[in-house]
Protein backbone atom coordinates (compact mmCIF):
# COMPACT_ATOMS: atom_id res chain seq x y z
CA UNK A 1 0.00 0.00 0.00
CA UNK A 2 1.54 3.31 -1.02
CA UNK A 3 -1.26 5.69 -0.02
CA UNK A 4 -4.22 5.82 2.30
CA UNK A 5 -7.40 3.94 1.47
CA UNK A 6 -9.46 7.13 1.47
CA UNK A 7 -7.18 8.49 -1.25
CA UNK A 8 -7.38 5.20 -3.14
CA UNK A 9 -11.19 5.39 -3.05
CA UNK A 10 -11.11 9.02 -4.16
CA UNK A 11 -8.85 8.32 -7.13
CA UNK A 12 -10.74 5.23 -8.25
CA UNK A 13 -14.08 6.94 -7.68
CA UNK A 14 -12.99 9.76 -9.96
CA UNK A 15 -12.09 7.30 -12.70
CA UNK A 16 -15.39 5.47 -12.26
CA UNK A 17 -17.20 8.78 -12.84
CA UNK A 18 -15.28 9.08 -16.10
CA UNK A 19 -16.39 5.57 -17.00
CA UNK A 20 -19.98 6.70 -16.45
CA UNK A 21 -19.49 9.03 -19.42
CA UNK A 22 -17.19 6.84 -21.50
CA UNK A 23 -18.88 3.44 -21.10
CA UNK A 24 -22.31 4.35 -19.72
CA UNK A 25 -24.10 1.10 -20.52
CA UNK A 26 -21.53 -0.95 -18.63
CA UNK A 27 -21.62 1.38 -15.64
CA UNK A 28 -25.42 1.49 -15.58
CA UNK A 29 -25.51 -2.30 -15.55
CA UNK A 30 -22.89 -2.54 -12.83
CA UNK A 31 -24.61 0.13 -10.72
CA UNK A 32 -27.96 -1.64 -11.07
CA UNK A 33 -26.37 -4.93 -9.99
CA UNK A 34 -24.69 -3.18 -7.05
CA UNK A 35 -27.93 -1.56 -5.93
CA UNK A 36 -29.79 -4.87 -6.11
CA UNK A 37 -27.27 -6.58 -3.83
CA UNK A 38 -26.98 -3.87 -1.18
CA UNK A 39 -30.37 -4.30 0.44
CA UNK A 40 -31.54 -6.59 3.20
CA UNK A 41 -32.99 -9.87 2.05
CA UNK A 42 -32.37 -13.40 3.30
CA UNK A 43 -28.93 -11.97 4.17
CA UNK A 44 -28.54 -8.56 5.77
CA UNK A 45 -26.80 -5.77 3.87
CA UNK A 46 -24.08 -5.96 6.56
CA UNK A 47 -23.50 -9.67 5.92
CA UNK A 48 -23.36 -9.07 2.18
CA UNK A 49 -20.79 -6.31 2.70
CA UNK A 50 -18.63 -8.62 4.82
CA UNK A 51 -18.82 -11.22 2.05
CA UNK A 52 -17.79 -8.59 -0.50
CA UNK A 53 -14.81 -7.61 1.67
CA UNK A 54 -13.76 -11.25 2.04
CA UNK A 55 -13.84 -11.66 -1.74
CA UNK A 56 -11.87 -8.42 -2.15
CA UNK A 57 -9.24 -9.82 0.22
CA UNK A 58 -8.99 -13.11 -1.66
CA UNK A 59 -8.76 -11.23 -4.97
CA UNK A 60 -6.15 -8.87 -3.47
CA UNK A 61 -8.10 -5.88 -4.78
CA UNK A 62 -6.90 -2.65 -3.17
CA UNK A 63 -9.84 -0.64 -4.49
CA UNK A 64 -12.22 -3.24 -3.08
CA UNK A 65 -10.58 -2.90 0.34
CA UNK A 66 -11.05 0.87 0.23
CA UNK A 67 -14.70 0.88 -0.83
CA UNK A 68 -15.86 -2.10 1.24
CA UNK A 69 -14.07 -0.96 4.41
CA UNK A 70 -15.91 2.34 4.15
CA UNK A 71 -19.22 0.52 3.63
CA UNK A 72 -18.54 -1.83 6.56
CA UNK A 73 -17.99 1.11 8.89
CA UNK A 74 -21.12 2.88 7.62
CA UNK A 75 -23.15 -0.29 8.21
CA UNK A 76 -21.90 -0.56 11.79
CA UNK A 77 -19.70 -3.63 11.39
CA UNK A 78 -17.98 -4.20 14.72
CA UNK A 79 -14.33 -5.06 15.01
CA UNK A 80 -15.30 -8.55 16.21
CA UNK A 81 -17.45 -9.08 13.11
CA UNK A 82 -14.68 -7.74 10.88
CA UNK A 83 -12.11 -10.01 12.52
CA UNK A 84 -14.31 -13.10 12.06
CA UNK A 85 -14.70 -12.25 8.37
CA UNK A 86 -10.90 -11.91 8.18
CA UNK A 87 -10.55 -15.39 9.69
CA UNK A 88 -12.69 -16.88 6.93
CA UNK A 89 -10.87 -14.95 4.20
CA UNK A 90 -7.48 -16.05 5.56
CA UNK A 91 -8.63 -19.67 5.90
CA UNK A 92 -9.84 -19.71 2.30
CA UNK A 93 -6.89 -17.81 0.80
CA UNK A 94 -3.84 -18.79 2.87
CA UNK A 95 -0.74 -16.62 3.25
CA UNK A 96 -1.49 -14.09 0.51
CA UNK A 97 -4.92 -13.48 2.04
CA UNK A 98 -3.28 -13.04 5.45
CA UNK A 99 -1.23 -10.14 4.04
CA UNK A 100 -4.29 -8.61 2.37
CA UNK A 101 -6.34 -9.14 5.56
CA UNK A 102 -3.86 -6.93 7.41
CA UNK A 103 -4.36 -4.28 4.72
CA UNK A 104 -8.14 -4.66 5.03
CA UNK A 105 -7.91 -3.98 8.77
CA UNK A 106 -5.85 -0.86 8.06
CA UNK A 107 -8.57 0.33 5.67
CA UNK A 108 -11.35 -0.45 8.21
CA UNK A 109 -9.50 1.50 10.90
CA UNK A 110 -8.74 4.40 8.52
CA UNK A 111 -12.48 4.84 7.92
CA UNK A 112 -13.14 4.97 11.66
CA UNK A 113 -13.71 1.29 12.45
CA UNK A 114 -12.90 0.17 15.97
CA UNK A 115 -9.22 -0.01 16.91
CA UNK A 116 -7.75 -2.90 18.87
CA UNK A 117 -7.60 -2.37 22.62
Amino acid sequence: MTEGYKETARQIGSKLKDFGKEIPETMQGFNQMSKATHTDGALSAKTKELIAMAIGISARCQGCLAFHAQACVKLGVTRAEFEEMLQVAIYMGGGPSLMTAAEAMLAYEEYGGEKAK
